[in-house]
């Protein structure tokens, strides 16, 4: 009795002990991620909304760390600017405020320097694993390794040929999450390659509490050269996107956003190739050029767009057997129309002569129709445009 009193006991302190390690290696960990991510600020403004902006100097820069660009000169402007929009005449809804962002309500960064939300503990504490934070759960995207109880549902339409960039203006709503690990977001999606190593640039924006731990839509961005694999990453949480602007903080709150039978706001977004660099550029609202991706972080993309997408996206951990109740859009079908359903408009596209263009041949895409579906049409000042959504679980969707 006493030598298995004296084993148990012993068994006792080895797993208190192993677990003290692991903590303090995780803690440890934790600790030399955030030192990563958060460089040294020349100023720091605490928002509104809770979140810490540090303005880096443009000489720290996040893509100094990617071993790909550690000479990078940072290219301050695009060569090219797309035309304008087409078809766009007096707006019935409004563009959401970005120039006033919760956080320059309370100071502005210095020039040379780019405004990045600071990470915290607990940002990274929710994340599945520190190896894999900012990343997207990549056998998701590989339908051999899936798991049957996760699914990734999408409601969009796709255009196939050649791109050199996209437009739209995008509704912006607030759906409701399921759980704090569930997505839903509204973007635009660049993607070349074979599924593999599908190379992608994603605009958007989203409501995702682990991510960004509340239940507010944020702008985000994401990119990956190999199939969501072991590149790419959400806004700045890796080297890859190059900032430039100094008033505009990837990844912060949409200040605006659309009421049921009320005022609708959407987001101008707009991605092209620099015809001389090759980078692709991005542009939110008319006029703020926030970066671009280097032409060199891809090989697929190096050359053009083989599809681009528009559309709502949501994911499915099917906690509980059943189809989730996470929303698309406004949670609302396509069929319901103007100030109920959620849209894009104005849908273009940039061809391989940087001529802006309808795009032709696009067709609409749903993976589960009874739970997020799509409308699309063409309107003299809409351009070609569609509705979609939905609230995912009903009668019709389980």
């Amino acid at each position: 009795m006493e030598a298995r009193l004296f084993v148990l006991i012993n068994l006792f302190i080895v797993i208190i002990v192993t677990g003290s390690d692991f903590s303090a290696t995780r803690n440890a960990e934790i600790d030399q991620l955030l030192k990563k991510l958060n460089k040294p600020a020349i100023k720091s403004i605490k928002s509104p909304d809770g979140n810490i902006i540090d303005c880096v100097h443009m000489k720290n820069h996040p893509i100094y760390d990617h071993p790909l660009f550690k000479n990078h000169t940072i290219q301050m402007r695009p060569s090219f600017h797309p035309e304008g929009w087409n078809n766009v005449s007096v707006n019935i809804e409004k563009e959401t405020s970005m120039e006033t962002q919760p956080w320059t309500i309370n100071g502005r960064c210095p020039k040379n320097s780019i405004p990045i939300i600071r990470t915290r503990r607990e940002d990274i504490i929710r994340a599945k694993s520190i190896e894999r934070y900012g990343k997207k759960d990549f056998h998701i995207h590989q339908p051999q390794q899936a798991n049957r109880n996760i699914n990734h549902e999408h409601a969009q339409i796709i255009v196939k040929g050649k791109f050199h960039g996209a437009k739209a203006l995008v509704n912006v709503w607030k759906p409701s999450v399921q759980t704090t690990k569930e997505f839903s977001l509204a973007q635009i999606w660049f993607v070349a390659g074979p599924f593999s190593e599908t190379n992608s640039i994603e605009v958007g924006w989203q409501v995702y509490p682990n991510r960004y731990g509340d239940n507010n839509p944020h702008y985000f961005i994401y990119w990956t050269a190999d199939g969501y694999n072991n590149t790419g990453c959400y806004n700045l949480a890796c080297p890859g996107f190059v900032q430039v602007n100094q008033n505009f903080a990837i990844g912060g709150t949409v200040r605006d956003i659309s009421v049921l039978n009320g005022q609708q706001y959407h987001i101008p977004i707009t991605i092209w190739k620099d015809p001389h660099s090759g980078n692709w550029w991005l542009k939110i609202s008319t006029n703020i050029i926030v970066g671009y991706w280097p032409a060199s972080l891809f090989n697929h993309l190096q050359d053009a767009a083989s599809e681009i997408q528009w559309g709502g996206e949501i994911i499915d951990y099917r906690d509980y057997s059943k189809h989730t109740k996470t929303e698309m859009g406004s949670g609302r079908f396509a069929e319901e129309g103007y100030k109920k359903s959620s849209f894009f408009r104005n849908i273009e596209i940039i061809d391989e002569g940087n001529t802006t263009l309808q795009p032709v041949g696009a067709y609409p895409f749903m993976t589960r129709k009874n739970c997020y579906n799509v409308d699309p049409g063409i309107h003299p000042v809409w351009g070609t445009f569609f509705y979609y959504g939905g609230p995912g679980r009903n009668r019709k969707c389980r």
